[in-house]
């Protein structure tokens, strides 16, 4: 059984913040409540970074108005303040401990992350019985090193149902038009691996993050995970 503590992190009831005690240390969840919530979406940081990442901190701002819960999850070595990530099989135990705080709101719980966080979406995505997958900035090989592929984690989280990849056009770790057959990410243009545009690129940060989340709730609604925005696909 896990240790769990909740307090509330700001004045508004729809954000608060969860410590969840793992077999890896304190892992931290920030919640972004939607009224009428369809579905949670969890999500992951990567290695070199937290939950303040851009992408991550456009959808939790985002798809609350769309009936998505979205909950923010720093793995236990990020919340004790270390510089590196843990191994593979730690960072999938820390995330697997956290899934039942996840879940308890009984809704469907959509997994999800980016960079490595979307690795360990995906390699456990079936264990825990997600509802569907969603990868943003998924490191398919090293840059510079297309030989080591890391395609068969994507496969795990096909396998699991749903899978939805996020890339930009411009991410050394891995470019659209690398992924294997039978997997067509979403492209933001001239996003590198952190979904950064260049000032000259034409278009801005802003629509950048916008092409992310419109594709993101798009496929949410069409799963009936979430409302359709206005102008969206549905279905």
């Amino acid at each position: 059984m896990t240790a769990r503590a909740a307090h509330t992190a700001s004045p508004s009831p729809e954000r608060s913040v969860e410590t969840v005690g793992t077999p890896a240390g304190e892992a931290r969840v920030t919640w972004h409540r939607a009224r009428a919530a369809r579905a949670v979406l969890a999500l992951g940081h990567g290695a070199g970074g937290g939950i303040e990442a851009r992408d991550l901190a456009a959808l939790a701002a985002a798809l609350p108005t769309h009936g998505v819960t979205v909950a923010l999850v720093e793995q236990p070595w990020r919340v004790a303040g270390k510089k590196l990530a843990p191994a593979p099989k730690t960072l999938d135990t820390g995330w697997t401990a956290v899934w039942p705080a996840l879940a308890e709101p009984g809704l469907p719980v959509v997994a999800g992350g980016r960079s490595a966080g979307a690795r360990v979406a995906c390699r456990t995505a079936k264990e825990l019985g997600a509802a569907a997958v969603l990868a943003l900035s998924f490191p398919l090989h090293p840059p510079g090193k297309p030989e080591k592929s890391r395609a068969a984690e994507l496969d795990l989280g096909a396998a699991a149902g749903p899978l939805l990849i996020v890339q930009g056009g411009n991410d050394t770790f891995g470019r659209p038009a690398e992924f294997p057959a039978g997997y067509e990410p979403v492209e933001v243009p001239y996003g590198d691996h952190s979904f950064a545009v260049p000032k000259r690129a034409e278009l801005t940060q802003d629509a950048a993050l916008a092409v992310l989340t419109g594709a993101v709730s798009d496929w949410l609604a069409g799963l009936g995970h979430a409302s359709a925005r206005p102008g969206g696909r549905k279905g």
